[in-house]
């Protein structure tokens, strides 16, 4: 463990090792000093980001370890860039862009403490889907919303500032569409007909991505935005396409998207302008129009062909000829002056993050956590490559600005929090499993089966009160004690009557034995055949046997109940069923448990036994009727 923090931190140091010799370098060549204010501001910067990375061992402490350094590089490669310009143009924007980088390491902050659970996030998906909609669409107020450069997509708050709420809009609209996803994607698995090879969704399930698309259209109709709304749909198609698994949305969605975007190049002017320019750049009617025309975008092309493979180097080259260098065009002004290799390095940072959110996302086991990484990191991968693809002319401009890396605190702090997000994920996907083997897990899972037992136990056992009358609980008693003192009379009668039929046989051994000691009755005519036969001989013979004192019959009718229930009664010593000291542990007071409802378990029934011996049969009661 040891091993791997030193690792970890090596990485970070390394990071700000290179980052402070870019700035030296930068500022000897273009002021000969470092500038006091932006050492007093590095140094705090440097604090936090060591504070954010030992916050991050202690509460994310299986987080992946790559995305802080990758951060912290492309953070301060733009900062460097944007001090460049800045002492070319006479501002101050580098400073201020340190000062925004200081306020996201402060709310970042909260987020790795206190996020420990991301799947907290799935109980407030409408609340999200709200928040995003309000923020997406505040731009368009009258008061307080603002229009720059023909978008409008700016909030200004008097005594603050401006920002731009959309770059906070994609976080919660991420929140909603991977709750959505998840709770909806069994239905929206399901295919309908099937076209040219590719099985097509049926026609209900076109619902969401039909609301999306008109959400991405009013964006790009009011706040005459390309690149937001394009990132909007752009994210929903990616994270519908990883909770179904099919590829009819991804075609579907590029078909849509394209349908509104040559609808919009017709019908607004701002679109078709930034069509035609990236059509006919170096056509002297579009480089020479005085709004709209090519003049930036060929610009930018012209940097980059003068950086070559490794750049003029830092401070060295004329990145403040593009307009908007700082901001949108901050790529080119990178390519100048770091060249092909440095642009290189910069893709494969980006690539590093990209590469370890979906990493992130296909280890997780939570379905919501599966979209939540995947939402996120796309639409950062997504960004890099509007950006950079409408630089090197793959695409048209849509004005975004590259994460990380361009002037601006919305995008700083936005993307500073998806960084964040996706660090909280990393730890619940990289976090090891519980050893099956080890003494604390097999004691924890003892404990809980243990109390499931117990729980059932409690369940099984209810004791289910019958209560009883004083005057039954007698007169059961009575009738009861008199039936046994009858059948033990008898049975004593039966005894001498054997000892008898014993005695004659040994007088005469020659004799045969009668074939039963209790003769059975002839069959009975049939025309009487209704009438109760006759008793045998044997108890013919025998005498009334004389009235025994009460007292002593009770006590003989208890013991020899009590004998042949603790000699027969497999349940002896069981609680109800009597016991082997001839009492009753059943008393009239207390409650009758219900055995149909115990576990079986809990009694050490044994098995019936295998005894051949009989007592001699008991003589019936009603009066020498069989019963």
């Amino acid at each position: 463990m040891i091993a791997t923090r030193l690792r970890q931190i090596s990485l970070l140091i390394f990071a700000m090792a290179v980052s402070a010799l870019g700035l030296v370098q930068m500022f000897q060549r273009t002021t000969g000093e470092f500038p006091q204010q932006y050492l007093i501001m590095l140094a705090v910067v440097v604090a936090l980001f060591l504070v954010l990375w030992g916050l991050t061992i202690r509460f994310q402490p299986y987080a992946s370890q790559s995305i802080i350094p990758c951060v912290l590089l492309l953070t301060s490669t733009g900062v460097t860039m944007i001090a460049r310009i800045d002492q070319s143009m006479g501002k101050s924007v580098g400073t201020r862009q340190l000062l925004w980088l200081c306020l996201a390491l402060v709310l970042v902050a909260p987020i790795i403490i206190f996020l420990r659970d991301y799947r907290v996030l799935r109980r407030f998906s409408y609340v999200s889907m709200v928040v995003g909609l309000v923020l997406l669409l505040s731009p368009m107020l009258p008061v307080i919303g603002e229009e720059v450069n023909g978008a409008r997509i700016w909030v200004k708050i008097p005594g603050l500032g401006q920002f731009q709420p959309g770059e906070f809009a994609k976080l919660f609209l991420a929140f909603f569409f991977a709750a959505y996803l998840f709770d909806h994607r069994d239905q929206l698995a399901v295919g309908g007909k099937k076209v040219l090879g590719l099985q097509l969704p049926r026609i209900k399930d076109l619902g969401p991505i039909i609301i999306v698309w008109f959400a991405s259209m009013g964006v790009l109709i009011m706040q005459h935005d390309l690149g937001t709304s394009l990132m909007f749909f752009a994210m929903f198609v990616a994270m519908l396409y990883v909770a179904t698994g099919r590829k009819s949305w991804i075609i579907i969605g590029l078909i849509a998207f394209a349908a509104g975007a040559v609808l919009a190049a017709g019908m607004f002017s701002h679109v078709g302008q930034r069509v035609d320019a990236w059509l006919h750049p170096f056509s002297a009617e579009e480089y020479n129009k005085e709004y709209g025309g090519s003049w930036q975008l060929v610009t930018g092309i012209f940097g980059l062909a003068s950086g070559g493979l490794l750049g003029t180097g830092l401070g060295q080259g004329h990145p403040a000829l593009t307009t908007f260098a700082n901001s949108d065009f901050i790529y080119a002004a990178l390519g100048e002056e770091l060249g092909l290799v440095g642009l290189l390095a910069i893709l494969m940072m980006y690539l590093i993050i990209v590469a370890s959110g979906f990493i992130t996302s296909m280890k997780v086991k939570d379905g919501f956590g599966k979209l939540l990484a995947s939402g996120l990191v796309f639409t950062m991968a997504f960004q890099v490559f509007t950006v950079v693809g409408g630089i090197t002319l793959v695409i048209p401009l849509t004005g975004l600005t590259l994460p990380y890396m361009a002037a601006g605190g919305s995008s700083l702090i936005a993307n500073y929090i998806l960084a964040a997000l996706l660090i909280v994920i990393s730890n619940a996907a990289n976090a090891p499993e519980p050893e099956l083997t080890s003494d604390t897990f097999q004691y924890e899972a003892l404990a809980v089966l243990r109390d499931k037992e117990l729980k059932a136990r409690a369940r099984a056992t209810e004791e289910i009160v019958k209560p009883r009358s004083a005057s039954a609980s007698a007169s059961a008693d009575a009738t009861g004690t008199e039936a046994v003192a009858q059948q033990v009379a008898y049975a004593a009668q039966a005894g001498q009557a054997a000892a008898a039929t014993r005695s004659g046989q040994s007088a005469q051994p020659t004799q045969p034995a009668p074939s039963a000691s209790f003769a059975q009755p002839a069959a009975p005519d049939t025309a009487t055949s209704t009438q109760t036969p006759a008793p045998t001989a044997s108890f013919a013979d025998i005498p009334a046997p004389p009235a025994p004192h009460a007292g002593h019959a009770s006590h003989a009718a208890h013991g020899a109940h009590a004998a042949h229930a603790a000699e027969d009664n497999p349940f002896s010593g069981f609680p109800g069923f009597g016991s082997s000291d001839g009492a009753d542990d059943l008393d009239d007071d207390d409650p009758i448990i219900d055995i149909t409802r115990q576990d079986p378990s809990r009694f050490d029934i044994p098995e019936p036994s295998t005894r051949t011996a009989s007592l001699p049969p008991i003589p019936p009661v009603n009066g020498g009727d069989r019963v």
